[in-house]
């Protein structure tokens, strides 16, 4: 079920959802509700369980090719960001 609700856009704002909806081939409702889907999940008040699942989800899902990351996390971290 859904639940009609009205907002208002700047014109800048209305003009760039249109062109990103008409790219994507979704209408601007589908295309807010992907946006306000997106906000939910990443807000720090999201459902702690979704949370969970969504951090376990990613475990073993990248490589850095390197074979201490455990022991040296925290080198790697500060060299990241220097450079």
């Amino acid at each position: 079920m859904m639940v009609r609700t009205q907002i208002q856009l700047t014109e800048e704002q209305a003009q760039a959802m249109k062109r990103i909806a008409r790219s994507r081939h979704l209408s601007v409702a589908e295309l807010i509700r992907c946006a306000v889907d997106t906000m939910i999940k990443s807000s720090p008040l999201a459902d702690p369980e979704e949370r969970r699942k969504r951090a376990i989800d990613v475990v073993g899902k990248f490589s850095s090719g390197k074979r201490d990351i455990a022991g040296k996390h925290d080198k790697y971290l500060a060299d990241a960001y220097r450079a």
